[in-house]
């Protein structure tokens, strides 16, 4: 293996082994007592990496050439560094074990938790699981973009869209292509219902010069997009296009186990929801598993996926609260079906809480983005004290830090599931029940 160089610099090529996997996705590394970051590899293998950049001054490296293969390496994806490609070179079934792994060291290294048992992590297909997509423009392209830049990349050859999803993306690149540089138009967001049937659009306009109303009709006549709206700002309201620029969503599909739930939940593109058809149904009944007698209490609610849920299982006592102003309207309109079962707070959760000094009963539920809850919101959920508290989380670093908090307030973390709604990355839906 000559060539390789031993100084960890920029550029430097080094010859590595491949101890284990790191929250993100990349795999570490031990090169002259240092840890490096490897994207592309497999615990174990023997590769050849060169530095490409640091994080918090831990140098990242990306592979040039596999010495020793792991067993469980297969084709590379054709183009690897597209957003949501990060494990597509791993077996499946082994990326579900490394993401066990993932949780396991986040949660003693970051919560100091000890998960309850073994983690059992629910599959997905592979592909065509997207139920929304965010697809950033860079002349005629719109697609995904390539992790820790803001450069896009084609995103229907990821396998995440459906293919009739990609023909859609594809037919909409070619009235941006049609239209040349100038077409106004920064980014479109995507939302379709489970079966696909339903597909609307929400385009971002460029602040300066927005896309024509020619544009956006030839957007809005594309085979298969069902309503386009459009706006500059989030915090603007979208002005409807062209059609219905919702999916609206049967319950029967989204609770297939409980065909009596009638009505629809409603989404604008713009507004959360989850994104894997395939596991909806079987994160929202883990939820709803939890839910016994009493009040429910669902923070950050988004368009009331889970309140909503609550209530079409029977609950006659359920708080959304949402902040979000996309998805706090869409969560009104979805609350009129509810029969005043359903109360809609458009507030933020620390503001909310501010107001509360007890729950004697019930359960609570908390789906936070990302960055997972504020230390405000964590010490109070801990201070009203709901008996169960069901955090389902898009992030094992954030929820980790929250259940090491939770916990030590008092807390009992009774179980732990997994759900793999992005499969070829490293993420993990993971949901966690705590009682009191």
């Amino acid at each position: 293996m000559s060539g390789a160089s031993d100084a960890v610099t920029p550029g430097a090529l080094l010859d590595l082994t491949i101890d284990q996997p790191a929250v993100g996705g990349r795999m570490i590394a031990r090169h002259g007592g240092r840890v490096i970051l490897v994207a592309g590899a497999l615990p174990g293998e023997r590769v050849r990496a060169r530095i490409d950049g640091a994080r918090r001054d831990v140098p990242l490296a990306s592979v040039e050439e596999v010495v020793v293969a792991g067993a469980d390496r297969r084709p590379a994806a054709d183009d690897a560094t597209c957003g949501g490609n990060v494990f597509a070179h791993i077996a499946y079934p082994r990326q579900l074990t490394l993401k066990g792994e993932i949780v396991a060291d986040a949660f003693a290294r970051i919560g100091h938790v000890t998960p309850p048992g073994p983690l059992t992590i629910a599959p997905s297909p592979e592909h065509g699981y997207r139920l929304r997509a965010r697809l950033h423009a860079a002349g005629a392209r719109l697609g995904f973009l390539r992790p820790g830049s803001h450069l896009p990349c084609d995103a229907t050859r990821t396998g995440q869209l459906a293919p009739v999803t990609a023909e859609v993306v594809a037919g909409l690149e070619q009235v941006l292509r049609d239209r040349g540089d100038g077409h106004g138009v920064r980014g479109i967001d995507l939302a379709e219902s489970i079966d696909g049937d339903q597909r609307a659009i929400q385009v971002w306009l460029d602040r300066a010069h927005p896309a024509s109303e020619a544009t956006l009709g030839a957007l809005a006549e594309v085979p298969g997009v069902t309503g386009v709206a459009a706006a500059v700002r989030r915090r603007e309201p979208a002005r409807v296009v062209a059609g219905e620029p919702v999916v609206a969503e049967s319950w029967s599909a989204i609770l297939p186990s409980r065909p009596s739930a009638g009505g629809v939940l409603r989404r604008r593109p713009a507004a959360f929801f989850q994104g894997n058809r395939f596991l909806l149904p079987a994160l929202v009944e883990r939820v709803l598993g939890e839910i016994a007698d009493g009040a429910v209490v669902d923070l950050y609610a988004g368009v009331g996926l889970f309140a909503l849920a609550a209530a079409a299982g029977g609950v006659h006592d359920v708080t959304a609260v949402e902040e979000d102003p996309v998805s706090r309207e869409d969560l009104a309109v979805n609350a009129q079906q509810a029969g005043g079962r359903v109360r809609v707070v458009g507030r933020s959760v620390e503001r909310y809480l501010r107001g509360r000094r007890s729950a004697a009963s019930g359960v609570w539920i908390v789906d936070p983005p990302r960055a997972g809850l504020s230390r405000d919101a964590r010490s109070r959920i801990a201070a009203v004290g709901p008996p169960r508290l069901v955090y389902v989380s898009c992030d094992v670093a954030t929820l980790a830090r929250d259940l090491g908090g939770l916990t030590a307030a008092g807390y009992a973390l009774r179980r732990l599931d997994g759900f793999d709604l992005f499969p070829n990355t490293a993420h993990i839906e993971l949901v966690a029940t705590l009682e009191r």
